[in-house]
């Protein structure tokens, strides 16, 4: 499943209720299966949801780590907005 989400319907899934959903160089990760696997604690990953987490995640983790999860987490791509 990959949809293009604009960034509004990505903050709307902000919880693991309504399926944490996180931005990392314009693509869209869903985490709330993996809030148990990740090393880091699940608490990272909710100060995160609904946001654009590029540079936090950068910052923790190298390209082998996208590599490995995106193609079990991504479920989509940022869409561009026009800007007025």
């Amino acid at each position: 499943m990959s949809e293009s989400l604009t960034a509004k319907q990505v903050a709307e899934h902000n919880t693991v209720d309504n399926g944490l959903y996180i931005i990392i160089d314009g693509s869209v990760y869903g985490l709330s299966s993996f809030m148990d696997e990740h090393p880091g604690g699940a608490k990272i990953l909710k100060r995160v949801g609904g946001k654009d987490a590029s540079k936090q995640f950068w910052k923790y983790h190298n390209e082998n780590v996208l590599k490995k999860y995106a193609p079990k987490l991504k479920v989509g791509t940022l869409k561009e907005e026009a800007k007025l």
